[in-house]
């Protein structure tokens, strides 16, 4: 095999490993949608992203994550206060749900409005119950949106670009 054969071969190789990972990535991102984890906001977010802003949605996203893990905490360490400070509790529930519905993170959406319902009862037991239910949401769309972004740096990698999805 001559060197332009070997070449060729190896160009061959790379196109069908980008491909493969192109699929996984439409895969993981079909299946955020169809489990109800991310809305339509997050692919608005995905279209502002361009090449002045190559990093805008890994760092729109690694914010949300690293806000959120405070939230988490302040609403914990809130809820744990004799007595419950109610509107100081709703407080962080009320900048929970914004951030989640920016980042279209719909299932915790959701799970915030439950817990902002119980603020409003001043239910603790049903707040500590609804911010355990905001715990494995956050935790289940934050490994999801790293697997993402793991996928999108691995279509870099092989020479893709963003969008993504479109390319396929």
């Amino acid at each position: 095999m001559g060197k332009s054969d070997e070449a060729a071969a190896s160009r061959e190789e790379e196109a069908m490993q980008l491909a493969a990972a192109k699929q996984e990535y439409a895969e993981h991102m079909d299946s955020l949608r169809a489990e109800g984890l991310l809305d339509d906001q997050f692919l608005e977010l995905q279209q502002l992203q361009d090449e002045s802003s190559p990093d805008f949605v890994e760092e729109v996203v690694l914010l949300f994550i690293q806000d959120s893990g405070r939230i988490i905490q302040n609403l914990t360490d809130s809820l744990e206060q004799t007595p419950v400070n109610f509107k100081k509790v709703d407080a962080h529930v009320h900048q929970f749900k914004g951030s989640s519905s920016s980042i279209g993170a719909k299932r915790v959406k959701a799970v915030c409005i439950i817990l902002h319902m119980c603020c409003d009862r001043e239910d603790q037991q049903g707040c500590l119950f609804a911010l355990e239910h905001v715990k494995r949401e956050f935790d289940l769309i934050k490994g999801k949106l790293q697997t993402m972004l793991k996928l999108e740096k691995q279509i870099i990698a092989l020479g893709g670009t963003p969008p993504f999805e479109d390319k396929l």
